[in-house]
Protein backbone atom coordinates (compact mmCIF):
# COMPACT_ATOMS: atom_id res chain seq x y z
CA UNK A 1 0.00 0.00 0.00
CA UNK A 2 1.45 3.54 -0.92
CA UNK A 3 2.62 5.46 2.22
CA UNK A 4 -0.23 7.98 1.42
CA UNK A 5 -2.84 5.43 1.13
CA UNK A 6 -1.46 3.51 4.24
CA UNK A 7 -1.79 7.18 6.35
CA UNK A 8 -5.35 7.82 5.17
CA UNK A 9 -6.49 4.35 6.54
CA UNK A 10 -4.84 5.03 10.15
CA UNK A 11 -6.32 8.26 10.30
CA UNK A 12 -9.84 6.52 9.60
CA UNK A 13 -9.10 4.00 11.78
CA UNK A 14 -8.52 6.22 14.55
CA UNK A 15 -11.49 8.24 13.84
CA UNK A 16 -13.41 5.15 13.19
CA UNK A 17 -12.30 3.83 17.08
CA UNK A 18 -13.82 7.51 18.68
CA UNK A 19 -16.75 7.21 16.86
CA UNK A 20 -17.33 3.48 17.81
CA UNK A 21 -16.28 4.26 21.40
CA UNK A 22 -19.53 6.62 21.33
CA UNK A 23 -21.78 4.10 19.58
CA UNK A 24 -20.46 1.08 21.04
CA UNK A 25 -22.27 1.72 24.20
CA UNK A 26 -25.46 3.21 23.08
CA UNK A 27 -27.31 0.19 23.44
CA UNK A 28 -26.15 -1.07 26.76
CA UNK A 29 -25.66 1.75 28.64
CA UNK A 30 -29.04 2.46 29.87
CA UNK A 31 -29.29 -1.14 31.08
CA UNK A 32 -25.20 -0.30 32.69
CA UNK A 33 -27.13 2.96 34.36
CA UNK A 34 -30.32 1.54 35.52
CA UNK A 35 -28.50 -1.66 37.30
CA UNK A 36 -26.52 0.77 39.12
CA UNK A 37 -29.78 2.50 39.83
CA UNK A 38 -29.47 6.18 38.23
CA UNK A 39 -32.11 8.27 37.89
CA UNK A 40 -33.34 10.27 34.52
CA UNK A 41 -31.01 12.80 35.57
CA UNK A 42 -27.86 10.86 36.41
CA UNK A 43 -28.30 8.83 33.40
CA UNK A 44 -28.56 12.14 31.05
CA UNK A 45 -25.02 13.03 32.94
CA UNK A 46 -23.36 10.22 31.62
CA UNK A 47 -24.51 11.34 27.60
CA UNK A 48 -23.68 14.75 28.50
CA UNK A 49 -20.34 13.89 30.20
CA UNK A 50 -18.90 12.48 26.92
CA UNK A 51 -19.28 15.54 24.46
CA UNK A 52 -18.45 18.04 27.19
CA UNK A 53 -15.06 16.31 27.45
CA UNK A 54 -14.85 16.09 23.81
CA UNK A 55 -15.73 20.09 24.32
CA UNK A 56 -12.44 20.90 26.72
CA UNK A 57 -10.28 17.78 24.41
CA UNK A 58 -11.06 19.82 21.55
CA UNK A 59 -9.95 23.19 22.48
CA UNK A 60 -6.40 22.00 23.98
CA UNK A 61 -5.78 18.99 21.34
CA UNK A 62 -6.23 21.08 18.20
CA UNK A 63 -3.65 23.72 19.17
CA UNK A 64 -1.04 21.26 21.16
CA UNK A 65 -0.79 19.65 17.63
CA UNK A 66 -0.18 22.93 16.38
CA UNK A 67 2.69 23.26 18.65
CA UNK A 68 4.43 19.62 19.22
CA UNK A 69 2.76 17.90 16.28
CA UNK A 70 0.20 15.77 15.49
CA UNK A 71 2.11 12.54 16.42
CA UNK A 72 2.32 12.66 19.68
CA UNK A 73 -0.76 13.74 20.11
CA UNK A 74 -2.98 11.23 18.21
CA UNK A 75 -0.54 8.02 19.95
CA UNK A 76 -1.59 9.90 23.36
CA UNK A 77 -4.88 10.21 22.71
CA UNK A 78 -5.27 6.22 21.70
CA UNK A 79 -4.16 5.17 25.16
CA UNK A 80 -6.55 7.32 26.63
CA UNK A 81 -9.24 5.98 24.68
CA UNK A 82 -7.80 2.46 25.70
CA UNK A 83 -7.92 3.12 29.60
CA UNK A 84 -11.51 4.57 29.00
CA UNK A 85 -12.86 1.24 27.47
CA UNK A 86 -11.25 -0.57 30.47
CA UNK A 87 -12.82 1.89 33.10
CA UNK A 88 -16.57 0.80 30.92
CA UNK A 89 -15.30 -2.71 30.61
CA UNK A 90 -15.00 -3.29 34.76
CA UNK A 91 -17.43 -0.23 35.93
CA UNK A 92 -18.68 -1.51 39.37
CA UNK A 93 -20.57 1.57 40.48
CA UNK A 94 -21.99 4.67 38.50
CA UNK A 95 -19.48 6.79 39.40
CA UNK A 96 -16.43 4.30 37.40
CA UNK A 97 -19.24 4.23 34.65
CA UNK A 98 -19.19 7.78 34.55
CA UNK A 99 -15.39 8.48 34.73
CA UNK A 100 -14.63 6.32 31.92
CA UNK A 101 -16.79 8.38 29.55
CA UNK A 102 -15.15 11.13 31.08
CA UNK A 103 -11.75 9.71 29.76
CA UNK A 104 -13.27 8.56 26.49
CA UNK A 105 -14.72 11.73 25.63
CA UNK A 106 -11.55 13.39 26.19
CA UNK A 107 -9.97 11.10 23.77
CA UNK A 108 -12.60 11.20 21.07
CA UNK A 109 -11.37 15.09 21.15
CA UNK A 110 -8.66 13.62 18.59
CA UNK A 111 -10.95 14.12 15.79
CA UNK A 112 -9.41 17.75 15.21
CA UNK A 113 -5.67 16.74 15.39
CA UNK A 114 -6.80 14.23 12.76
CA UNK A 115 -8.59 16.24 10.48
CA UNK A 116 -5.43 18.56 10.70
CA UNK A 117 -3.27 15.62 9.86
CA UNK A 118 -5.54 14.82 6.99
CA UNK A 119 -5.38 18.75 5.85
CA UNK A 120 -1.80 18.67 6.20
CA UNK A 121 -1.23 15.34 3.67
CA UNK A 122 -3.84 16.50 1.34
CA UNK A 123 -3.36 19.78 -1.18
CA UNK A 124 -6.31 22.35 -0.69
CA UNK A 125 -8.21 20.98 -3.86
CA UNK A 126 -8.19 17.56 -2.52
CA UNK A 127 -8.73 18.46 0.91
CA UNK A 128 -12.46 17.83 0.45
CA UNK A 129 -11.62 14.57 -0.29
CA UNK A 130 -9.30 13.53 2.44
CA UNK A 131 -12.29 15.15 4.47
CA UNK A 132 -14.35 12.70 2.80
CA UNK A 133 -12.81 9.56 3.83
CA UNK A 134 -13.14 11.21 7.66
CA UNK A 135 -16.33 11.53 7.08
CA UNK A 136 -16.98 7.70 5.80
CA UNK A 137 -15.71 6.96 9.43
CA UNK A 138 -17.93 8.73 11.10
CA UNK A 139 -20.48 6.66 9.25
CA UNK A 140 -19.23 3.47 9.95
CA UNK A 141 -18.59 3.98 13.52
CA UNK A 142 -21.98 5.44 13.77
CA UNK A 143 -23.23 2.02 12.61
CA UNK A 144 -21.40 -0.38 13.50
CA UNK A 145 -20.38 0.66 17.27
CA UNK A 146 -24.10 0.00 18.13
CA UNK A 147 -24.14 -3.54 16.62
CA UNK A 148 -20.76 -4.50 17.89
CA UNK A 149 -21.10 -3.36 21.74
CA UNK A 150 -24.75 -5.15 21.56
CA UNK A 151 -23.11 -8.34 20.06
CA UNK A 152 -20.55 -8.54 22.58
CA UNK A 153 -23.00 -7.82 25.33
CA UNK A 154 -25.43 -10.36 24.64
CA UNK A 155 -23.28 -13.25 23.73
CA UNK A 156 -20.44 -12.76 25.59
CA UNK A 157 -21.18 -10.77 28.65
CA UNK A 158 -20.60 -7.22 30.23
CA UNK A 159 -17.46 -6.54 29.88
CA UNK A 160 -16.81 -7.82 26.75
CA UNK A 161 -17.90 -4.39 24.60
CA UNK A 162 -15.15 -2.44 26.78
CA UNK A 163 -12.64 -5.02 26.03
CA UNK A 164 -13.02 -5.00 22.67
CA UNK A 165 -12.89 -1.56 22.46
CA UNK A 166 -9.44 -2.01 24.28
CA UNK A 167 -8.78 -4.10 21.89
CA UNK A 168 -8.95 -1.80 18.79
CA UNK A 169 -7.33 0.58 20.24
CA UNK A 170 -4.28 -1.00 21.18
CA UNK A 171 -4.01 -2.15 17.61
CA UNK A 172 -4.90 1.67 16.43
CA UNK A 173 -1.83 2.85 18.48
CA UNK A 174 0.14 0.21 16.97
CA UNK A 175 -0.77 0.95 13.49
CA UNK A 176 0.26 4.45 14.13
CA UNK A 177 3.15 4.24 16.19
CA UNK A 178 4.83 2.48 12.90
CA UNK A 179 3.07 3.81 9.79
CA UNK A 180 2.21 8.14 10.49
CA UNK A 181 4.96 9.75 9.92
CA UNK A 182 4.63 13.39 11.70
CA UNK A 183 2.70 15.57 9.27
CA UNK A 184 3.11 18.98 10.31
CA UNK A 185 6.63 20.73 10.00
CA UNK A 186 8.66 22.19 11.74
CA UNK A 187 8.49 26.02 10.23
CA UNK A 188 5.02 25.71 10.31
CA UNK A 189 4.66 24.71 14.14
CA UNK A 190 2.96 27.91 16.09
CA UNK A 191 3.27 28.31 20.16
CA UNK A 192 -0.22 29.56 21.25
CA UNK A 193 -1.72 29.49 25.10
CA UNK A 194 -3.35 25.92 25.46
CA UNK A 195 -6.33 26.65 28.07
CA UNK A 196 -7.80 29.58 26.72
CA UNK A 197 -10.94 29.58 24.15
CA UNK A 198 -9.65 32.60 22.39
CA UNK A 199 -9.30 30.80 19.34
CA UNK A 200 -13.50 30.01 19.53
CA UNK A 201 -13.81 33.45 19.56
CA UNK A 202 -11.00 34.29 17.04
CA UNK A 203 -12.93 31.90 14.57
CA UNK A 204 -16.18 33.32 15.12
CA UNK A 205 -14.72 37.18 14.86
CA UNK A 206 -13.35 36.91 11.28
CA UNK A 207 -16.50 37.37 8.69
CA UNK A 208 -15.07 34.47 6.73
CA UNK A 209 -15.51 32.10 9.20
CA UNK A 210 -18.26 32.98 11.16
CA UNK A 211 -21.20 32.14 9.19
CA UNK A 212 -19.60 29.01 8.80
CA UNK A 213 -19.19 28.57 12.88
CA UNK A 214 -22.81 29.39 13.63
CA UNK A 215 -23.49 26.40 10.96
CA UNK A 216 -20.99 24.13 13.44
CA UNK A 217 -22.66 25.02 16.11
CA UNK A 218 -26.55 24.48 15.58
CA UNK A 219 -26.69 21.23 12.95
CA UNK A 220 -24.58 19.20 16.17
CA UNK A 221 -26.99 20.78 18.44
CA UNK A 222 -30.43 19.52 16.27
CA UNK A 223 -29.20 16.76 15.69
CA UNK A 224 -27.60 15.30 18.75
CA UNK A 225 -31.22 16.11 20.47
CA UNK A 226 -32.46 14.35 17.49
CA UNK A 227 -31.09 11.49 18.35
CA UNK A 228 -31.90 12.04 21.87
CA UNK A 229 -35.55 12.29 21.76
CA UNK A 230 -35.86 9.96 18.62
CA UNK A 231 -35.74 6.19 20.10
CA UNK A 232 -38.33 7.51 22.85
CA UNK A 233 -40.75 8.12 20.37
CA UNK A 234 -40.44 5.64 18.24
CA UNK A 235 -41.01 3.48 21.41
CA UNK A 236 -43.99 5.56 22.38
CA UNK A 237 -45.33 5.67 18.73
CA UNK A 238 -44.32 2.52 16.89
CA UNK A 239 -43.91 0.16 19.90
CA UNK A 240 -40.06 -0.28 18.47
CA UNK A 241 -37.34 -1.94 20.65
CA UNK A 242 -33.49 -2.34 20.53
CA UNK A 243 -33.29 -4.35 16.89
CA UNK A 244 -35.30 -1.51 15.05
CA UNK A 245 -33.42 1.47 16.64
CA UNK A 246 -30.12 -0.76 15.54
CA UNK A 247 -31.46 -1.15 12.34
CA UNK A 248 -32.15 3.08 11.99
CA UNK A 249 -28.48 3.22 13.35
CA UNK A 250 -27.38 0.81 10.61
CA UNK A 251 -29.41 2.37 7.80
CA UNK A 252 -27.41 6.13 9.11
CA UNK A 253 -23.93 4.51 9.37
CA UNK A 254 -24.26 2.59 5.71
CA UNK A 255 -25.21 5.00 4.30
CA UNK A 256 -22.37 7.75 5.33
CA UNK A 257 -19.72 5.68 4.51
CA UNK A 258 -21.46 5.01 1.17
CA UNK A 259 -22.16 8.41 0.24
CA UNK A 260 -19.04 9.96 2.20
CA UNK A 261 -16.37 7.20 1.17
CA UNK A 262 -17.40 7.56 -2.69
CA UNK A 263 -20.16 9.79 -3.97
CA UNK A 264 -19.08 12.48 -2.24
CA UNK A 265 -15.97 12.99 -4.05
CA UNK A 266 -17.75 12.97 -7.27
CA UNK A 267 -20.41 15.70 -6.23
CA UNK A 268 -18.12 17.59 -4.68
CA UNK A 269 -16.51 18.56 -7.89
CA UNK A 270 -19.54 19.53 -9.46
CA UNK A 271 -21.58 21.43 -6.98
CA UNK A 272 -18.99 22.61 -4.60
CA UNK A 273 -18.82 22.71 -1.05
CA UNK A 274 -21.11 25.53 0.29
CA UNK A 275 -24.13 24.13 -2.32
CA UNK A 276 -23.19 20.64 -0.35
CA UNK A 277 -23.81 22.60 3.19
CA UNK A 278 -26.84 24.47 2.24
CA UNK A 279 -28.50 21.60 0.71
CA UNK A 280 -27.35 18.97 3.51
CA UNK A 281 -28.35 21.30 5.90
CA UNK A 282 -32.06 22.10 5.20
CA UNK A 283 -32.27 18.23 4.01
CA UNK A 284 -31.24 17.53 8.08
CA UNK A 285 -34.02 20.22 9.15
CA UNK A 286 -36.76 18.55 6.68
CA UNK A 287 -36.55 15.09 8.08
CA UNK A 288 -36.10 15.72 11.33
CA UNK A 289 -38.83 17.91 11.73
CA UNK A 290 -41.17 15.62 9.91
CA UNK A 291 -40.58 12.46 12.39
CA UNK A 292 -43.77 13.36 14.75
CA UNK A 293 -45.87 12.97 11.73
CA UNK A 294 -45.09 9.68 9.98
CA UNK A 295 -47.32 7.11 11.18
CA UNK A 296 -45.64 3.94 10.25
CA UNK A 297 -41.77 2.19 10.81
CA UNK A 298 -41.46 1.95 6.98
CA UNK A 299 -41.54 5.75 6.22
CA UNK A 300 -39.75 6.85 9.26
CA UNK A 301 -36.83 4.45 8.24
CA UNK A 302 -37.30 5.59 4.90
CA UNK A 303 -36.74 9.35 5.90
CA UNK A 304 -34.12 8.06 8.23
CA UNK A 305 -32.33 7.69 4.35
CA UNK A 306 -32.81 11.13 3.69
CA UNK A 307 -31.25 12.33 6.96
CA UNK A 308 -28.59 10.26 6.46
CA UNK A 309 -27.57 11.00 2.62
CA UNK A 310 -28.25 14.85 3.92
CA UNK A 311 -25.61 14.28 7.08
CA UNK A 312 -23.22 12.69 4.68
CA UNK A 313 -23.32 15.74 2.51
CA UNK A 314 -23.20 18.16 5.05
CA UNK A 315 -20.43 17.11 7.10
CA UNK A 316 -17.37 16.73 4.45
CA UNK A 317 -18.06 19.77 3.08
CA UNK A 318 -18.22 21.64 6.11
CA UNK A 319 -14.94 20.31 7.43
CA UNK A 320 -13.73 21.29 3.87
CA UNK A 321 -15.03 24.84 3.87
CA UNK A 322 -12.93 25.11 7.71
CA UNK A 323 -9.76 23.88 6.80
CA UNK A 324 -10.06 25.75 3.26
CA UNK A 325 -10.74 28.99 4.76
CA UNK A 326 -8.05 28.07 7.46
CA UNK A 327 -4.08 29.43 7.15
CA UNK A 328 -2.10 26.25 6.52
CA UNK A 329 -0.71 27.22 10.26
CA UNK A 330 -3.66 27.15 12.15
CA UNK A 331 -4.90 24.09 10.55
CA UNK A 332 -5.15 22.31 14.08
CA UNK A 333 -6.85 25.39 15.70
CA UNK A 334 -9.25 26.21 13.68
CA UNK A 335 -10.62 22.65 13.06
CA UNK A 336 -10.28 22.28 16.79
CA UNK A 337 -12.08 25.27 17.35
CA UNK A 338 -15.15 24.36 15.03
CA UNK A 339 -15.05 20.71 16.90
CA UNK A 340 -15.69 22.13 19.97
CA UNK A 341 -18.11 24.54 19.07
CA UNK A 342 -20.09 21.33 17.82
CA UNK A 343 -18.93 19.18 20.86
CA UNK A 344 -20.77 22.37 22.87
CA UNK A 345 -23.81 21.71 20.30
CA UNK A 346 -24.01 17.98 21.06
CA UNK A 347 -23.74 18.95 25.24
CA UNK A 348 -26.48 21.37 25.19
CA UNK A 349 -28.57 19.40 22.21
CA UNK A 350 -29.89 16.26 23.90
CA UNK A 351 -31.18 18.03 27.34
CA UNK A 352 -33.03 20.79 25.61
CA UNK A 353 -34.46 18.87 23.30
CA UNK A 354 -34.94 15.97 25.68
CA UNK A 355 -36.53 18.36 27.90
CA UNK A 356 -39.07 19.45 25.45
CA UNK A 357 -39.75 16.18 24.83
CA UNK A 358 -41.45 15.74 28.37
CA UNK A 359 -44.12 18.79 27.27
CA UNK A 360 -44.59 18.17 23.43
CA UNK A 361 -43.65 15.47 21.36
CA UNK A 362 -44.14 17.43 18.40
CA UNK A 363 -42.71 20.42 19.24
CA UNK A 364 -39.48 18.63 20.53
CA UNK A 365 -38.79 17.41 16.56
CA UNK A 366 -40.02 20.43 15.43
CA UNK A 367 -37.35 22.82 17.12
CA UNK A 368 -34.80 20.53 16.49
CA UNK A 369 -35.30 21.10 12.43
CA UNK A 370 -35.56 24.92 13.40
CA UNK A 371 -32.12 24.61 14.91
CA UNK A 372 -31.30 23.40 11.69
CA UNK A 373 -33.34 25.48 9.14
CA UNK A 374 -31.64 28.30 11.12
CA UNK A 375 -28.28 26.95 10.26
CA UNK A 376 -29.13 26.27 6.35
CA UNK A 377 -29.67 30.15 6.56
CA UNK A 378 -26.67 30.63 7.87
CA UNK A 379 -25.21 28.77 5.30
CA UNK A 380 -25.98 31.41 2.75
CA UNK A 381 -23.93 34.19 3.82
CA UNK A 382 -20.58 31.46 3.39
CA UNK A 383 -17.89 32.76 1.18
CA UNK A 384 -17.86 30.46 -2.34
CA UNK A 385 -14.41 28.15 -2.88
CA UNK A 386 -13.08 28.67 -5.75
CA UNK A 387 -10.95 25.74 -6.32
CA UNK A 388 -11.88 22.73 -7.91
CA UNK A 389 -11.27 19.09 -6.58
CA UNK A 390 -8.78 16.83 -8.70
CA UNK A 391 -10.81 14.28 -9.98
CA UNK A 392 -10.35 10.46 -9.45
CA UNK A 393 -11.85 8.15 -7.00
CA UNK A 394 -11.50 8.28 -2.92
CA UNK A 395 -8.81 5.86 -1.58
CA UNK A 396 -11.69 3.24 -0.15
CA UNK A 397 -12.16 2.98 3.35
CA UNK A 398 -11.64 -0.48 5.03
CA UNK A 399 -14.62 -2.57 5.09
CA UNK A 400 -15.79 -3.09 8.37
CA UNK A 401 -18.50 -5.51 9.08
CA UNK A 402 -22.29 -4.39 10.06
CA UNK A 403 -24.49 -7.16 11.55
CA UNK A 404 -27.83 -6.60 13.90
CA UNK A 405 -28.33 -6.07 17.36
CA UNK A 406 -30.34 -9.18 18.58
CA UNK A 407 -32.77 -7.78 21.09
CA UNK A 408 -32.89 -9.06 24.90
CA UNK A 409 -34.80 -7.95 27.81
CA UNK A 410 -34.06 -5.54 30.20
CA UNK A 411 -31.83 -5.76 32.97
CA UNK A 412 -33.22 -5.44 36.37
CA UNK A 413 -32.29 -2.86 38.24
Amino acid sequence: MPASRSRYAVIFFTVLIDLIGFGIVMPILPFYAQRFGASGLAYGAVLGVYSFMQFVATALLGKLSDRIGRRPVLLTTMLFNAAGYALFAFAGSYWVLFLSRVVSGFAGGNISVAQAYMADITTRAERSRGMGIVGAAFGIGFSAGPALGGLADHFLGHRWPGLVGVGLSLANFVSAYFILPESLKHELRVKRPLFDLNHIVHAIARPRLRPLMVVWALVPLGFAGYTAALPYRAMDALGWKQLQLTFLFIIIGVTAAAVQGYFFGKVVRRTGERTLVIIGTFGMAASIAIVPFLPSSALLYVWTFVLAVSNSLFSPAATGLVSVYADPNEQGTILGAAQAISALGRTVGPPLIGKVYDVSQVTSFVLAGFFMAIAGLAAFRLAPVTHHVTPGPSPPPPPVPVVPLPERPPVES
